[in-house]
């Protein structure tokens, strides 16, 4: 986190990205469809004791949650992009307000939580508002998947003059080889930085 004034951290939000019981739970929807990565696993206590330490500096940890609106029936509203790459996502399965939509045990709680629809979590969503009013000014994001939901909201992060700083051990994709592409690619809008590095730096304030 760059700058050096004693209320930085007041301005600053951790955002996690989709570290939700039905992506990484033994009992979610992808271990169900057989999904599952011992990368994107570990990151929930890897990026707790960072989610406390922000807290407890006065910073607030926002969580968004991947959802699947209920349409007809109740089945769920799929993009045919997303149906084609997971079609074992079936009825319940990240339906708001349920256990699989929530984030995993290990991160609660969180401050405010981001229903959102798409990769982005600016996309149609509260959060720019939510971070607006809050006064933040400052992102630490991880969470999942790097190329994908990570990625997507750091870009529209930048071009909305929100500063982001991306762990490049707090985030994760389903192959290794893709997460370096996509931090690489990442450079250009945000910083890079470590989760020991960050609280490292909290710790010096």
């Amino acid at each position: 986190m760059t700058g050096s004034s004693r209320d930085r951290i007041t301005r600053t939000a951790l955002l996690i990205v989709d570290l939700q019981n039905d992506f990484l739970h033994p009992d979610g929807a992808y271990a169900r469809g057989g999904q599952s990565s011992a990368a994107i696993a570990a990151l929930p206590a890897r990026i707790a004791p960072l989610a406390q330490k922000v807290r407890s500096l006065g910073g607030i940890v926002v969580a968004t949650q991947f959802t699947l609106v209920p349409g007809r029936e109740g089945e769920p509203i799929i993009s045919p992009h997303l149906k084609a790459l997971r079609p074992f996502l079936r009825k319940g399965d990240f339906a708001p307000g349920s256990w699989g939509n929530a984030t995993v045990d290990a991160l609660q709680p969180v401050d405010i939580t981001i229903e959102k629809i798409a990769y982005s979590a600016f996309y149609m969503t509260r959060l720019e508002w939510v971070l607006r009013k809050a006064g933040i000014d400052s992102l630490i994001v991880g969470g999942i998947v790097t190329n994908g939901g990570v990625s997507s909201t750091v870009r529209d992060a930048h071009v909305r003059d929100l500063e982001a700083t991306v762990l490049e051990d707090g985030c994760a994709a389903f192959s290794g080889e893709v997460h370096t592409t996509a931090i690489a690619a990442l450079k250009p809008v945000a910083r890079i930085s470590s989760v020991d590095e960050v609280m490292k730096e909290l710790g010096e304030r």
